[in-house]
């Protein structure tokens, strides 16, 4: 008996297979600089997972920071109204630029060719980052710093970094970091990812957070808060009265409040009028840890 032909399976009428085949080919033929923290998300599990968890709406600006060769990007464009990658590397952004040309995500998509440290960011939604580990405290701070923050961020980075976000009080990763973010926004472990994912793999594993800014903000000052943070952390296992008799911090202090009476002064606000010279800022603190 004949044997009945075996059918040839072709990519032309699966929209995903054909995705995995361009990433896989991408992935294959191109040459990462792993000194610019370039390792591209390769598994499309993963890459799903992340965009499914940042629940973007059809009204939505995404920005991605360190698209690639655009993995992750192809997924976001399919849900939200724009993206607006911003790419270090010319040669990334050119193939992101080729991957999409042609498609109707194509008018979705913006690309800000520079440095994220350095560029200019325009009014977005949320961010997804598949981050280069080396400005990962940086990039944090810089999202939560904006004047309208995006709602929600989505963030791949070193597995440590990522525990150390997450760090709850007394726990032993709990730090200066853990404190700041916590002030200002909701942080969740979303899930871990080996470095078997990436092209080329990583030397450390990975994990993705979700950081959503608490509404309302709280009413402080973030450089402020910032500084008194690294005075309470500066060292390890050190108490917050050990901290505030350093010298150092008296005489910061000590500035500090002359210059907010000078300012009241100038405002001839007479109700907070005060000869600076009849107090001695040191003995107040001093005198005022005593009682810890």
């Amino acid at each position: 008996m004949a044997k009945a032909p075996k059918k040839k399976f072709s990519t032309a009428s699966n929209p995903t297979a054909n995705k995995v085949a361009a990433e896989k080919h991408l992935n294959s033929v191109f040459k990462f600089n792993t000194n610019l923290g370039q390792h591209i998300l390769k598994n499309p599990l993963v890459a799903q997972g992340i965009v499914d968890k940042a629940q973007i709406k059809p009204s939505d600006i995404v920005l991605e920071v360190g698209p690639g060769t655009g993995n992750l990007t192809v997924r976001i464009l399919e849900k939200a109204r724009k993206v607006i990658a911003v790419e270090m590397d010319p040669r990334m952004a050119a193939e992101l630029t080729k991957r999409v040309h042609g498609t109707p995500q194509e008018k979705k998509l913006e690309i800000l060719l520079g440095d994220f440290m350095k560029t200019d960011l325009p009014y977005f939604d949320i961010c997804i980052s598949n981050t280069p580990y080396q400005i990962s405290s940086p990039l944090v701070f810089k999202l939560l710093n904006q004047p309208r923050p995006p709602r929600v961020s989505i963030l791949m980075f070193q597995r440590e970094f990522a525990q150390r976000l997450v760090a709850r009080p007394g726990e032993e990763l709990y730090c200066r970091l853990s404190a700041n973010v916590q002030m200002w926004a909701n942080v969740t472990h979303i899930m871990k990812v080996g470095k078997n994912n990436f092209r080329p793999p990583p030397q450390v594993e990975s994990s993705v957070v979700r950081i959503e800014i608490k509404n309302p903000r709280p009413n402080i000052d973030f450089n402020e808060w910032d500084g008194l943070l690294r005075i309470v952390f500066v060292r390890k296992n050190k108490t917050i009265a050990a901290g505030f008799k350093s010298s150092n911090v008296i005489e910061i202090l000590e500035k500090n409040y002359k210059t907010f009476l000078a300012t009241q002064e100038s405002n001839n606000n007479d109700s907070m009028m005060v000869d600076d010279k009849s107090i001695s800022l040191k003995d107040v603190v001093k005198n005022k840890l005593l009682s810890f």
